[in-house]
């Protein structure tokens, strides 16, 4: 896009074709996921930030594909053909939503062995997000967490690790997700809402040890918590000290190069831990339209853009 606004500033560019420098990688991109923090961008909400950076500008922070290119003086275990997933830190014309995309190769590992390439694409940036998330609160096995947003991608991938890591979990869903989000693992499974923290304090009335807004209820949760608690915050909200609970903003660009943290996420998705869930595709040249789909509201697992392979 050369522009900021609604889903039709998206359109299609020519660029030169990037080469990786020393320790980089080039990924043959095969599928590049749509998330909201892409919609963020496009919108003009980080104009500021990103006055500086060259036309165009490339949205996408997933991207899986085909390893062809590693630069020179890199060290990485992987080989050219293989098929690969990694994490994006979008700027200027650097992007997930492109046909190649140079990384560093940190920020690549193998996909998950039988998934597809739009299925290993829904995992690295949300995947990163949730482990964020739980480092950041640092929970012990026992304790509770809750987590608004549960049906959704980044929600139902940190109520999955969450049980993996032997935490008790109170997650919120509608009606139509329950189901869904019982089988994700959630222990106890609440109504959804600007209210939810009343809901969450029925279920554990001394509030929970930590909380993951995934729905960015900000300071309506925070009643959720008990004293002393945490909340961690996925868009860059940090609330006033009360009761001493402490806010914890996840800003997953610094996970950006955590190797093993991401491969780490291949190893539970092959194991069954972690649920890859694709919504629908669309052709790249159809980005505008995902991201018109997106911003509609009620989508579960994640938008991918297919490249052609």
């Amino acid at each position: 896009m050369t522009e900021f606004g609604g889903p039709e500033v998206l359109h299609a560019v020519e660029l030169p074709q990037p080469r990786p420098g020393s320790g980089q990688v080039r990924v043959r991109v095969h599928a590049a996921t749509v998330n909201p923090t892409d919609t963020v961008l496009r919108s003009g909400a980080r104009a500021e930030a990103m006055r500086d950076d060259p036309k165009p500008y490339v949205p996408g922070m997933d991207v899986a594909g085909v390893l062809d290119e590693v630069g020179p003086d890199t060290e990485t275990d992987l080989a050219v053909g293989e098929h690969v997933m990694g994490i994006v830190v979008p700027r200027g014309n650097h992007g997930g939503y492109a046909e190649q995309v140079v990384l560093p190769a940190e920020s690549v590992v193998r996909a998950p062995a039988g998934a597809s390439d739009v299925e290993a694409a829904t995992l690295p940036m949300n995947g990163l997000t949730a482990q964020m998330t739980l480092d950041l609160l640092a929970l012990v096995p026992g304790q509770t967490l809750a987590v608004t947003g549960a049906a959704g991608s980044y929600g139902g991938y940190v109520v999955q690790l969450a049980k993996h890591r032997g935490l008790r979990v109170v997650a919120d869903a509608s009606a139509a997700d329950r189901a869904q989000v019982e089988s994700l693992g959630a222990d106890i499974v609440v109504d959804r809402g600007e209210d939810v923290a009343d809901r969450v304090r029925e279920a554990v009335p001394d509030g929970v040890d930590g909380l993951a807004d995934g729905a960015v209820l900000d300071d309506k949760v925070i009643d959720a918590v008990r004293d002393g608690g945490g909340i961690a915050t996925v868009r860059f909200f940090a609330g006033q000290p009360e009761r001493g609970v402490t806010y914890h903003r996840v800003m997953v660009p610094q996970y950006a190069t955590e190797h093993g943290k991401l491969d780490q996420l291949r190893v539970l998705a092959e194991q069954g831990v972690l649920t890859l869930r694709v919504a629908d595709t669309f052709p790249a040249e159809q980005a505008a339209q995902a991201h018109q789909r997106l911003e509609a509201g009620g989508t579960r697992g994640r938008l991918v853009l297919t490249f052609a392979e």
